[in-house]
């Protein structure tokens, strides 16, 4: 089922001395249940377009769609709270913060429902291969893979179905790198995720559903 959609989208960065084009009018289209891959250069545009995507930043041109709606500024908050997931390269994790509050803080500032934080946190964590005795150890305490999955937990929380993954696998070794890819298939194809990778790893690339290609702003779909 098709859920996400840019159509014509483009986008510049403007100061006072230039005019930085990061996208040229790019169209794609996104369905549930599939794994995409979007490859390009650094500089070529793909976190931007993400950003678009996610609801980050407004297109300058064309427009983003999302399950059928066009999405405007003012639904921009709703959306990446209700319908978007982003795991980084870096993890992003609070280092002071628990794996287990690492993955409820979210829970708890969004105020989905009254209690329960706790047991839908454990039964994420577990999901994605963290075991409890885990669960109380800080991030710095963990491998790069496991301070991965622990990010991907916390996205989970998310009741949207749209999973944005910038870069997952970069800062993490093969065996980890699989791992990951391997969490982020089965949220494809079993649970009806949507997953968009950005990623410079043609291994991911291969294995996707869908490669799109970014260079120069232009995206064209392999």
């Amino acid at each position: 089922m098709k859920i996400l959609t840019a159509e014509n989208v483009s986008y510049a960065y403007k100061t006072k001395y230039q005019t930085v084009y990061a996208l040229r009018e790019v169209s794609c289209t996104f369905e549930t249940g599939k794994l995409y891959a979007i490859v390009g250069r650094s500089g070529s545009g793909k976190s931007t377009l993400l950003s678009m995507l996610s609801g980050m930043a407004m297109p300058d041109q064309g427009k983003i769609i999302v399950q059928g709606e066009e999405l405007t500024a003012k639904k921009l908050p709703k959306h990446r709270r209700d319908n978007i997931s982003v795991i980084y390269q870096a993890f992003n994790l609070f280092p002071q913060l628990t794996v287990l509050e690492n993955v409820t803080f979210p829970m708890e500032i969004v105020r989905r429902e009254r209690d329960g934080y706790t047991e839908k946190a454990r039964t994420l964590l577990e999901s994605v291969g963290i075991k409890e005795n885990q669960f109380r150890k800080l991030p710095a305490q963990l491998s790069g893979g496991e301070q991965q999955r622990v990010a991907i937990a916390r996205s989970l929380g998310s009741p949207g179905k749209i999973m944005l993954a910038d870069e997952p696998t970069g800062n993490l070794d093969t065996e980890n790198g699989k791992i990951v890819l391997d969490i982020l298939k089965d949220l494809s194809y079993k649970k009806g995720y949507c997953v968009i990778i950005v990623t410079h790893d043609m291994d991911i690339a291969a294995k996707s559903d869908a490669v799109y290609h970014m260079q120069d702003g232009r995206l064209e779909r392999g």
